[in-house]
This record gives structure tokens, C-alpha cells and sequence, in this order.
């Protein structure tokens, strides 16, 4: 049930009759297009991840009582357990989870993912599977449209998302995804890293919610007022805490004291306390002018294929010398990963890692101790497989090129390419000014030319390498134990 109306005002500041009108009708809209699932019988199931078992993570699903595949799971019996609620929309917020997992493990607590796309039964998972879809074309209409991108999609990343009314509208629609949150014990610690799982777990009464905002761009589509939010960055914190810009020009009253914390990046255990050693080990590369490993990130929809065609082509020579070593992990999309090996005939002599998990973790392991030379392409049809392959590689790696999403605030040294959505531009500055990752390069010329200056010489990724160290230092890759230890606060 609804524990209270969140669409009207939101931190105090009071929603148009207009703004009201526009939520109750799309939220009207969703019951009538995929039902109201409030009166069905649900159960929580439990599931294995062997993708991730080496940290103790497991799934969580949500299944009809009668049918069901899973073994049902009892978490009031653990004093220990934590809830972490997602959803998958591109790799980023899955990142961010099995972050945040990763680091609950490490604190001694019993992760557990709630994705709630994948309750394909319920109401919100089928109106997350929507927006998702919608998301993903967007995404690659604005790689193939100039002035789509520049007439609608920019604007709809920084500008509409930005908007109160945009949350009020959003509120009202989370309330239709409560049914899953509301299985779950309403005290257990839960930390959400998208901001629906946040709202709707707010609105299933839950009691210790953090929302994990994922940007460093203030924008009321992450406000989920009722919840702890964290942010990465400092100036995140004075965005969102003055809610600046998210109502025109009009001045709005703050987000309330205790509601908003900065607690720094959200990095995977597994990352920051190898951080000193891996990063020694990129310096000592560095000192050695041996090859150089280049791992890149294709995005799920394959939207900047063309952009990554032209910069695995200029390594190519590289390559060829011995001088560089490609990792290229094109994810769960086997479609992109045929796509590329038709149009670049070198990849045809790659080493190919696809579908299997344990090889590609034999790999990463060996390539943290021992030499790489070639090219080495990787796919994997789990999710999970997908994703956490990029952190394997990661840590092995001399350089991360990546659009400024949410490896952006990961500590490897980063060569950032053009954005997909305004909002990821500041990703890009955060990283640049804490001094792990390039400005962004919106355009092929200046990716190649980037490129160019950090494969050909030592001054740049050798000052990535010691900022990252220093960053490291001052704590600012530990926002996610962090976050965790918000949601634990004061459980009884």
C-alpha cells in the first residue's frame, strides 16, 4: 500500500494542479496498459549467481506462489542480509550494484540483487521492460541522428530529467511498482542504484532505503525523497541539495538535513584494495615501455560501433609491433560482437573468449601476473558475465576508453569518447579534475588524436597513475562502503 503521496510535493516544494494531472494520467495509462498486479499472490526466491559466487553474491526473484522455479527465501532470518535494488538499463546500474555488493561482502553482510526488471510477472517489471526498450532506442537514434540527438535527445538527458515535475511524474508510476518491495522485510538494509527499486521500495514502507545516484548531474529523475541519496561528488551534493535548476529559475526550498550524503565513488571492493598494487603495476609497465593493454568497452546497443571501429583500427600497427594489447568486451550482445569482426577482417586472427565464464576469468588472473600480446575479444550471454568481465580486464589494464558513464569514477586511467545523453558529459569533468581520465572527445578526430598522446609517450597516463594513487588516499573511491554502511545505520 501507499504510505504516502509523493507526487504532489516533493521536499516541500508544491506540484501544479497541471504536473499532478500529467502523473495520475500516466499512471492510469500503465495500469490500463499492463494491469494492476496488487492482489497477487507473490513470493521472494532465492538463486545462485556463479558468475559471482567467488564474492557471495546471490539473486533475488520475485515469482507467482504457485509455479514457481525458485526456492523461496527467508530473509528475516538473517541478521546480515542486504538487499541491493536495480534494474538493468544498459551495464551501468548493474555496475553500480555489484559494487555495492562487493562491498557489503567485504563488511561482513550477505548481499543479495533485486532486480526489478527481471519480475517479468509483475506490473512495474513490465513497465521498467518498456522504458528500457525506449531508452535503448533513444540511445542509438542519437548515434545515428545528429540533430535527433541534438534536438531532443540532449536536451531530454540534462535538461528534462532535470525537471521537479519530471519526478512528480515518476513518483506516481513507482507507486506501481511497489508489489515485489513489499515481500521484502520492511527494516532490512536496501540499497538501490536506480532510482525506481528506491522509490518503489519508499512507497512499500520500506525503512532503510539509499538511493544511489549514479550521475554527477543534478537531476530530480534521481530524487526519491524519503530515502538517504548519496553522490559521488561534492559538487553533486550542492546540486541536488539545493535542487538548483530543477524548476526554471525559480529559487526551491533544499533537500532536507540527513537526506543527501557524499560519500565518494562507488567501487567494488575487489578493485580498491588491489588498487596500490595494480596501479604500481601500470607504473612499472610504464618504466618498461612494455605493451600497453587498451581495454574498450562496446555499449549494449552497439551505439558507438563505428567510433570504436576507427580507434581499433589506429592500434592495429600497434598491435602488430607488440607495443599494445586490445581487450574488447562487447558484453552480452553477440550481434555487435559479428558485427565487428565483419567490418575490421583483422579481428578475424583475435583470440576469442566467448561464452565462457571460466576461461575468461582464468585470462584475467593470468594477465594480472604474466604478459599479453594480441587481441582478445569477449562475449558472454549472462549479464552478469557481461558486466563483470570489464572489472576482471580492469584491473589488468593501462588504459580504459569508455564513454563518461559510470566507469567514469572507476580508478583506471580513461580515455573518454562521446558521450550518449547530456547528463554523462560531467562524468568526464569529475574524472579529469580528479585527474584518472581524459576531457571527453565528442568526435572521432579528436578520440584518434587523444589516443595518440597516451599510447606514444609516458607524461600522461603516468599522471593518471599518480592521481589515482592520491585520489585513493583521500577515500574518494570508497563510496560504496559508504553507502552500505548508511543502510545498516541503525537496524535494529
Amino acid at each position: 500500500a501507499v504510505k504516502k503521496e509523493r507526487s504532489t510535493q516533493i521536499f516541500g516544494n508544491e506540484m501544479t494542479p497541471a504536473v499532478i494531472a500529467k502523473a495520475e494520467k500516466t499512471k492510469r495509462k500503465f495500469l490500463k496498459e499492463f494491469g494492476d498486479d496488487s492482489g497477487t499472490e507473490f513470493i521472494v526466491t532465492g538463486y545462485d549467481i556463479p558468475e559471482l559466487d567467488r564474492m557471495g553474491v546471490r539473486n533475488l526473484g520475485v515469482e507467482r506462489a504457485s509455479g514457481r522455479d525458485g526456492t523461496p527465501v527467508n530473509l528475516e532470518s538473517d541478521p546480515k542480509a542486504v538487499v541491493i535494488g536495480n534494474i538493468r538499463m544498459g551495464f551501468g546500474h548493474y555496475r553500480i550494484s555489484i559494487a555495492m555488493a562487493s562491498a557489503a561482502r567485504s563488511l561482513g553482510y550477505h548481499p543479495w540483487l533485486f532486480d526489478l526488471h527481471s519480475f517479468k510477472e509483475t506490473t512495474g517489471g513490465k513497465i521498467i521492460a518498456k522504458q528500457n526498450s525506449l531508452y535503448s532506442l533513444g540511445s542509438r537514434l542519437s548515434q545515428q541522428y545528429a540533430l535527433f540527438n541534438k534536438l531532443y535527445w540532449e536536451p531530454l538527458n540534462s535538461e528534462g530529467f532535470r525537471k521537479l515535475s519530471y519526478n512528480a511524474v515518476d513518483q506516481k508510476t513507482a507507486e506501481l511498482m511497489a508489489t515485489p518491495c513489499a515481500l521484502l522485510p520492511r527494516d532490512i538494509p536496501y540499497v538501490a542504484t536506480h532510482v525506481w527499486p528506491s522509490q518503489a521500495a519508499i512507497h512499500a514502507g520500506m525503512t532503510h532505503v539509499v538511493n544511489a545516484i549514479p550521475d554527477n548531474w543534478p537531476m530530480a529523475l534521481h530524487l526519491s525523497e524519503g530515502a538517504i541519496h548519496t553522490v559521488q561528488t561534492p559538487s553533486s551534493w550542492f546540486g541536488y541539495k539545493t535542487l538548483n535548476g530543477m524548476c526554471a529559475d525559480r529559487i526551491l526550498k533544499p533537500m532536507d538535513d540527513g537526506s543527501l550524503v557524499y560519500t565518494g565513488h562507488y567501487i567494488d571492493h575487489e578493485l580498491v584494495s588491489n588498487l596500490e598494487q595494480d596501479t604500481a603495476a601500470r607504473i612499472a609497465r610504464l618504466s618498461s615501455n612494455s605493451t600497453k593493454r587498451v581495454l574498450l568497452t562496446v555499449g549494449g546497443a552497439g551505439a558507438q560501433k563505428e567510433l570504436f571501429a576507427a580507434l581499433i583500427n589506429s592500434m592495429l600497427p600497434l598491435v602488430e609491433k607488440n607495443k599494445v594489447a586490445l581487450f574488447i568486451n562487447v558484453g552480452d550482445h553477440q550481434s555487435v560482437f559479428e558485427s565487428l569482426k565483419n567490418e575490421i577482417p583483422a579481428l578475424s586472427r583475435a583470440n576469442v573468449h566467448a561464452n565462457d565464464w571460466d576461461e575468461t576469468v582464468s585470462f584475467a588472473d593470468q594477465a594480472l601476473r604474466g604478459d599479453v600480446q594480441g587481441i582478445h575479444l569477449f562475449w558472454n550471454k549472462s549479464i552478469f558475465s557481461a558486466v563483470y568481465a570489464t572489472n576482471l580486464l580492469m584491473r589488468a589494464s593501462d588504459l580504459l576508453i569508455t564513454k563518461p558513464s559510470e566507469l567514469a569514477f572507476y580508478p583506471v586511467p580513461k580515455l573518454h569518447i562521446k558521450r550518449i545523453g547530456g547528463h554523462e558529459a560531467w562524468g568526464a569533468i569529475r574524472s579529469a579534475e580528479v585527474g584518472d581520465g581524459t576531457i571527453e572527445c565528442p568526435s572521432t578526430p579528436q578520440a584518434l588524436n587523444m589516443l595518440d598522446l597516451l599510447l606514444n609517450g609516458t607524461e600522461a597516463l603516468t599522471l593518471m597513475n599518480e592521481s589515482i594513487l592520491t585520489a585513493a588516499k583521500s577515500g574518494i573511491y570508497s563510496g560504496a562502503y559508504r553507502a552500505v554502511e548508511l543502510a545498516v545505520a541503525g537496524r535494529a
